[in-house]
C-alpha cells in the first residue's frame, strides 16, 4: 500500500518505520523543506521518501495526518483538496507543558469531528491514538498477543484498509463502529483512551 504521512514528529515517526518494515511505501511531510526529511527517509530505507504536505496527499492510498493539535489547521490546510482521501488522523487535543501533558478544551466537540471539519470530503478513521509514541514505536507483539489498535470511521471500506495497514504490522485492529459510536469510547476522555501501556490481543 502507498502511505502519505503528514507530520514527521513522534507519532508520524513510529507508523513510518512499522509501514516501511511491513513492505509498504511511505511518503512523509512536515511543514520544512523536504530536504530536512533526508535522515530519517535514508534511514528507512527504499520504501520512504519525503515530499510537500501535497504530495504526501496525492501519494497515499492512506493519508496519515500526524500532527499536533495546534498543527491540525495549518497541516490540513496545506492539501488542496481531501475529497475521497482515505485519512487516518492519531490527533489527540493534547498539549506537552512543563507539568506535563495537559488536555486541550474541545468545547464539547468530539476530536475526530473537529478533524473532520479540517478535511472535507474526506473518509476518516480514528486510530493508533491510545499509545504514547515510544510504546507506539515499540513492537507490537507483546507477552504472546499483539498490541490493540481500536479504529472508528464511518466508511467500511476506509476502516478495513486502515486495519490491513494495522495487520500487516502486527497489530490487532478493532473496529468500534462509527465515528459517533467509537470515537468516545478511546478518544481523550473515553473508557478506552490513552495513554495505555498495552492493549492486548491473545
Amino acid at each position: 500500500m502507498k502511505v502519505g504521512i503528514i507530520g514527521a514528529g513522534r507519532i508520524g515517526t513510529a507508523l513510518a518505520r512499522h509501514f516501511t518494515r511491513a513492505g509498504h511505501q511511505v511518503r512523509l511531510a512536515n511543514s520544512h523543506d523536504p530536504q530536512t526529511l533526508a535522515p530519517l527517509v535514508g534511514e528507512l530505507g527504499e520504501n520512504a521518501s519525503a515530499g510537500t504536505p501535497q504530495e504526501a496527499a496525492d501519494f497515499g492510498d492512506v493519508v496519515v495526518l500526524a500532527v499536533q493539535w495546534s498543527q491540525k489547521e495549518s497541516a490540513a490546510a496545506s492539501v488542496s483538496s481531501w475529497e475521497g482521501k482515505v485519512v487516518l488522523t492519531p490527533v489527540n487535543p493534547l498539549r506537552d507543558t512543563p507539568g506535563g501533558i495537559e488536555v486541550i478544551d474541545t468545547g464539547g466537540r468530539r476530536p475526530s469531528e473537529i478533524v473532520a471539519s479540517l478535511v472535507p470530503g474526506a473518509r476518516l478513521v480514528k486510530g493508533f491514538n491510545t499509545y504514547l509514541a515510544q510504546v507506539l514505536a515499540e513492537d507490537p507483539a507483546v507477552d504472546g498477543g499483539r498490541r490493540v489498535v481500536l479504529l472508528a470511521g464511518d466508511d467500511a471500506q476506509a476502516k478495513r484498509m486502515v486495519a490491513e495497514l494495522a495487520t500487516s504490522c502486527g497489530f490487532q485492529p478493532v473496529d468500534t463502529g462509527t465515528l459517533a459510536e467509537g470515537g468516545p469510547l478511546f478518544e481523550t476522555g473515553g473508557p478506552l483512551a490513552g495513554p495505555r501501556p498495552a492493549l492486548i490481543a491473545l
